[in-house]
C-alpha cells in the first residue's frame, strides 16, 4: 500500500491543456449544482472520466466512525464494497482515510495482513485497487471518495495526483452543497410545521404558542420528531398516536 497524507503535491502537478480543461468545467458544473446528491454523482462522475485506472466508484459516508453507506455509486459493486466493510468491520474507509488523506492500494490480493477478513473478499467481488481521498471530517462522520480498479496496480502517480485535485474541488462543493441542503430542509421543516400550526389553530381557534405546544407534546408522547408530527398532521388532518385533543 502507498499512502500518503499529504494533498500540497497536487497543486504542482503539470496539467495537461486538455485535463486542465476538463477540471475547469468540473469546478464550473459543482459550482452550478445547488442539490447534494447532484454534486455527489458530479464528483463521482468525473472522477471516473479523469482518473486512469478508475472502473467504478462512490462517496462513502462513515457515521459514528462504523455506520457506512455508498452515495451516488456508479455500479452495484461500490455498494456491495462498502457493505463488506461494515459487516466485516475493516477497510480503508473504516480506519485508513481516517488518519491519511490520501490511500491506494495497489493490490488487495497483498493486503491480507491488514485486511484478513477483507481483502480475500474484495478480491473474490473484483475490487483488486482503490484509491480513497478523504473529503470532510465532522467528528465522528467521514466522506471519502472511493475508486476502485479492477486489476492490481491500476493506479499510479498520475491517477492518485488527479485524484486528489478532484477531491480538492470535491471537498468545497460538497461543504457549499450540504450547507443549501441544510438550510433548504430548515426553511421546509419550518413552513411544515408552520402549516401544521394553521391548522390546529384553525380548527381549535387557539394562538401560534398554543398550536406549537400541542405538537411539541404530540412530538414527546409518540417519541417522534416535530417535523414529522408536523407532516403527519398537514398529511392526514390527525396528529399522530390517535389521541388529539382540543387545548384547554
Amino acid at each position: 500500500m502507498d499512502a500518503d497524507s499529504s494533498s500540497e503535491r497536487a497543486g504542482t502537478v503539470e496539467l495537461a491543456p486538455d485535463l486542465a480543461e476538463q477540471l475547469s468545467r468540473l469546478a464550473k458544473a459543482l459550482q452550478k449544482d445547488r442539490d447534494l446528491g447532484a454534486t455527489l454523482e458530479t464528483v463521482v462522475g468525473a472522477a471516473l472520466e479523469l482518473i486512469p485506472g478508475a472502473a467504478a466508484g462512490s462517496i462513502s459516508v462513515v457515521e459514528q466512525r462504523r455506520n457506512l453507506r455508498s452515495e451516488a455509486p456508479s455500479s452495484d459493486l461500490p455498494v456491495r464494497f462498502d457493505r463488506m466493510q461494515g459487516e466485516l468491520d475493516e477497510g480503508p474507509c473504516l480506519d485508513s482515510v481516517w488518519e491519511e488523506k490520501t490511500v491506494r492500494v495497489n493490490d488487495f490480493g497483498q493486503e491480507s495482513e491488514r485486511w484478513p477478513r477483507l481483502a480475500p473478499a474484495a478480491v473474490a467481488a473484483g475490487v483488486r485497487s482503490m484509491l480513497c481521498f478523504q473529503l470532510f471530517v465532522e467528528g465522528d462522520n467521514l466522506g471519502a471518495l472511493n475508486i476502485i480498479g479492477s486489476e492490481p496496480d491500476a493506479f499510479d502517480q498520475e491517477s492518485e495526483d488527479i485524484g486528489l485535485l478532484i477531491a480538492a474541488h470535491a471537498s468545497v462543493a460538497f461543504a457549499d452543497a450540504k450547507q443549501i441542503s441544510q438550510l433548504q430542509q430548515a426553511i421546509d421543516t419550518r413552513d411544515l410545521i408552520g402549516q401544521a400550526k394553521g391548522i390546529l389553530m384553525e380548527r381549535y381557534r387557539i394562538t401560534s404558542q398554543q398550536a406549537f405546544l400541542v405538537l411539541a407534546t404530540a412530538s414527546r408522547n409518540t417519541n417522534r420528531k416535530l417535523r414529522d408530527v408536523a407532516g403527519h398532521l398537514a398529511s392526514t388532518g390527525e396528529l399522530p398516536g390517535g389521541a388529539e385533543r382540543t387545548p384547554g
